[in-house]
């Protein structure tokens, strides 16, 4: 894992490859990690990157009320460390709701973009009432109370049952995400804007996946943003939930490569 100092904190990312640069965003309570499934198969053709939020994996940790367009600005922040002036962007679940608000601030940086089992609704206040009580889940009981609570969320039942050894790397995933990380992404995914009227303004490549059996963002919810961002594309990954690149790897990155390939990028 490489290291830079953005913004006054310390990030990990790692970059391998040449070629268009392919900027990825991970989902909450996750790190960069669980894109290795993507890194290893597109870095022979790609320039891939993927970013370590701060507070987790190998970024630093610091417990304020920072927001989804904090988040943003570390990565564009990185991008200018490693003077890359465009990229293809590919976020999933918070990944998702950072990549909006870094389109929303950042237009010019965005060379396409893939919105994965995600939304652009901000939260309901039903929604906004369960990441309060995550929150004092995580401040009382710590990362491994959350990893209870997300990995039904994450993982559809089947994989649950059948493939302990990919709910164990989740779970490792969440276990070295630090508390503070934790808080930090509930209290901005809680305070994002709605980004509806976004989607309509998107001009560059879009592809919008989702897992079939996704139940934190459903098919539904993918197919509200893929009806308002002009000349999107929907893919459904069959047999996958929530966390769809890291259970259906050969379909999400089948589905990736066919994006990258028609819009030459």
């Amino acid at each position: 894992m490489l290291k830079a100092v953005i913004n006054k904190i310390q990030l990990g990312y790692s970059d391998e490859g040449q070629g268009t640069p392919l900027v990825f965003l991970h989902a909450f309570p996750l790190s960069s990690l669980m894109w290795q499934p993507q890194v290893h198969v597109l870095k022979n053709s790609y320039r891939v990157i993927t970013v370590d939020l701060r507070g987790h994996g190998e970024s630093d940790s610091l417990l304020w009320n920072f927001t989804l367009d904090d988040y943003a600005k570390d990565v564009i922040g990185l991008l200018d460390h490693l003077n890359i002036a465009q990229a293809v962007f590919i976020g999933l679940s918070m990944g998702g709701y950072t990549l909006l608000s870094l389109y929303r601030n950042f237009p010019d940086r965005v060379k396409a973009m893939v919105l994965a089992d995600t939304r652009a609704q901000a939260d309901s206040q039903a929604g906004k009432t369960g990441r309060q009580a995550m929150t004092q889940l995580a401040y009382q009981e710590g990362a491994s109370a959350i990893a209870d609570v997300m990995l039904p969320k994450l993982l559809a039942p089947s994989t649950v049952q059948q493939r302990p050894d990919l709910v164990d790397q989740v779970r490792h995933m969440i276990l070295h995400t630090s508390t503070e990380g934790i808080i930090t992404d509930l209290m901005a995914m809680a305070a994002r804007p709605d980004s509806t009227d976004l989607l309509s303004q998107i001009t560059c490549p879009t592809l919008v996946i989702v897992g079939e059996d996704d139940l934190a963002t459903p098919l539904a919810e993918s197919q509200y943003m893929a009806d308002r961002i002009p000349g999107s594309t929907l893919v459904t990954i069959p047999g996958a939930a929530h966390l769809s690149n890291f259970e259906q790897p050969a379909a999400f990155n089948q589905s990736l490569q066919n994006f990258l390939t028609t819009h030459k990028l």
